[in-house]
């Protein structure tokens, strides 16, 4: 199969997952980010990767920060900017997949990389190198995924184990950054139908030097 016609397969999956009127992943912000949203101060350029239905989007803006986000999927964006209208808050959107998204170079405060799990390998290595090169000297990167031991719980994330995420994969992945909170954890999710239960996670703080 080719990378086209994975993408068109992708864009397909999540915007059928994101048709129906209820939010897959609800509205509230992933409690990881928020407990650790105070890294950044308000006015900051926070970047939001695969935002979803805009969840953590709408929540960092809601908190002064000056918030850009994108996703794959057109019907999770258009409900994403309908949360933000609704809660009076702007966030600037954008339709577009990890490699054709127009990533700033060394500009950003923050990025927040909720749940991208969708990446293989390959993409993963791609998107992490990204995320890095879009933090200004001194941003942080917050992230959230799930261990291999979500496989045993199946309360939400990919079903490939090349998928997850490993203290080791994390440190790896970063390691041009300062690691200032690494947290591989067990937590009930309340998270729509998408992530709901016990749940095997691991959070991450990192800093661009």
């Amino acid at each position: 199969m080719t990378p086209t016609l994975l993408l068109n397969d992708a864009t397909q999956s999540w915007n059928q997952r994101y048709a129906t009127p209820d939010f897959f992943f609800g509205t509230a912000p992933n409690a990881w980010l928020r407990e650790h949203g105070h890294v950044w101060s308000p006015g900051d350029q926070v970047l939001c990767v695969a935002d979803g239905e805009g969840r953590n989007s709408v929540w960092l803006a809601e908190q002064g920060l000056a918030v850009a986000a994108f996703d794959i999927s057109a019907t999770g964006v258009a409900k994403a900017q309908e949360l933000a209208a609704q809660r009076g808050v702007a966030v600037h959107y954008s339709v577009a997949d990890c490699d054709d998204f127009q990533w700033p170079e060394a500009s950003c405060d923050g990025v927040a990389a909720i749940f991208v799990q969708f990446a293989d390998p390959a993409l993963r290595v791609r998107l992490f190198e990204r995320m890095v090169r879009a933090l200004k000297p001194g941003g942080r990167l917050v992230l959230q995924g799930y261990t291999p031991r979500q496989l045993e719980y199946g309360t939400g994330g990919p079903p490939q184990l090349s998928h997850l995420y490993t203290e080791a994969v994390l440190r790896e992945a970063f390691v041009e950054l300062e690691i200032e909170n690494l947290r591989v954890y067990e937590a009930d999710l309340a998270e729509g139908k998408g992530h709901h239960g016990r749940s095997a996670l691991i959070g991450l703080v990192a800093r661009r030097r």
